[in-house]
């Protein structure tokens, strides 16, 4: 008798099971939580690949309009499917230190972390402003771990290839620059004159360094680590090829997008190709995102248009581009990530994660509700 209750019961336990089981599936904009139940805090992110396991690095935010202002540090979170995401606490924490570059209050932007084979370490760069400076500084900063989930140990911070000219340098820039070209922060259209070079701020920066400000890092398939991020007053992108230990600049760097306004870009390859997916500069607000495509990492690069197709498209989903994740293991499988910022209340950013589908090689998104790797896969398998 009791062996056949138990039996009768055991439908009922496997269904409220299931019930307690989260779905297998992306939802974009919605609370992500992870495994403490608590929404995932690693905005304008990154993720690394480290033997079988994902890693996401992010800005950890607070509450409040002080929470767009490094309180914390550097998040990190690892999962072994890319759905559930075990917390595995701060890589990399602000320094108490008042005279320390990354003391608290700083503004920390963007990490992103490659494993480096040859030095077995762990290198994480990050978009730097030094505390009560505004975006006057716009450097690269850099710290190291022995393992995947740090600690990460602050090393230096700077500004991009000093003393060093573009490999598409052009006769303009190394003419004396005027006097009246002085240092400023301007952040999107209008800001310069047309073109940028009239005003030469490569020939200004060329002695300290050039500006670095929204960043990402691109490991290519020979090992050769890349840094893209927004310089010259954020009109331009510069793509600098690091040293082998991906510790500083190689003095190798190319201009891109000669004024443009670029910002959250991001760089991965396919089938030979680079591709790159950007934000235009607007500030918190999102805007119709952009993208490019070129044979080589160093040019030419084509622009391919508005990725983001739909309604809302002309706000890329009301969201904005940190990172494309190529997955591993999955045929021709890559993820968009995107911040939908929250100023006010940055610890509310949600996340928008969305499968990139290629169209006469040109990346394309759509957005959807919820989604699964599976569904995405299944999806290309018919369109193929």
């Amino acid at each position: 008798m009791i062996i056949k209750f138990q039996l009768f019961l055991l439908p009922f336990f496997c269904v409220l099971f299931l019930k307690a089981q989260p779905n297998k599936q992306f939802t974009p904009g919605e609370i992500w939580n992870d495994n403490n139940g608590k929404h995932i805090n690693a905005h304008g992110g990154g993720i690394l690949y480290y033997n079988g396991t994902y890693y996401w690095y992010g800005e950890h935010k607070i509450a409040g309009k002080i929470g767009n202002s490094a309180q914390v540090g550097v998040s990190c979170y690892s999962s072994k499917d890319l759905y559930y995401w075990k917390d595995e606490s701060i890589a990399l924490k602000v320094d108490e230190d008042p005279a320390s570059d990354i003391t608290k209050g700083c503004t920390l932007e963007r990490p992103k972390v490659i494993y480096n084979a040859k030095t077995k370490k762990f290198v994480m760069w990050f978009h730097l402003e030094l505390k009560g400076k505004g975006y006057y500084a716009a450097r690269s900063g850099v710290a190291v771990s022995d393992k995947p989930e740090g600690p990460f140990t602050f090393q230096k911070s700077f500004r991009p290839n000093a003393g060093y000219w573009p490999v598409n340098v052009q006769p303009c820039h190394k003419k004396t620059v005027s006097p009246d070209v002085k240092d400023s922060y301007c952040g999107g259209k209008g800001c310069l004159p047309a073109p940028v070079d009239s005003v030469n701020l490569v020939g200004r920066d060329f002695k300290g360094g050039q500006m670095a400000r929204d960043m990402n890092l691109f490991v290519d398939d020979d090992g050769t680590a890349y840094h893209i991020y927004s310089s010259e007053e954020n009109s331009t992108l510069h793509i600098s090829k690091l040293t082998d230990d991906y510790l500083s600049y190689s003095g190798q760097y190319f201009r891109a997008f000669v004024g443009r306004y670029m910002e959250g870009a991001t760089l991965f390859k396919r089938n030979g190709k680079y591709y790159i997916i950007a934000s235009d500069c607007t500030g918190w607000a999102p805007n119709a995102a952009r993208s490019a495509v070129a044979d080589q990492i160093f040019g030419n690069w084509t622009e391919l248009g508005n990725p983001a197709i739909g309604t809302d498209s002309e706000t890329t989903f009301r969201s904005q581009s940190t990172y494309v994740l190529q997955v591993q293991g999955k045929k021709d499988s890559y993820i968009f990530m995107g911040d939908r910022w929250t100023p006010d209340n940055p610890i509310d950013g949600r996340y928008i994660w969305l499968p990139i589908t290629f169209e006469n090689d040109a990346p394309k998104l759509y957005w959807k509700d919820a989604w699964s790797l599976k569904s995405d896969e299944r999806k290309r398998e018919r369109e193929e």
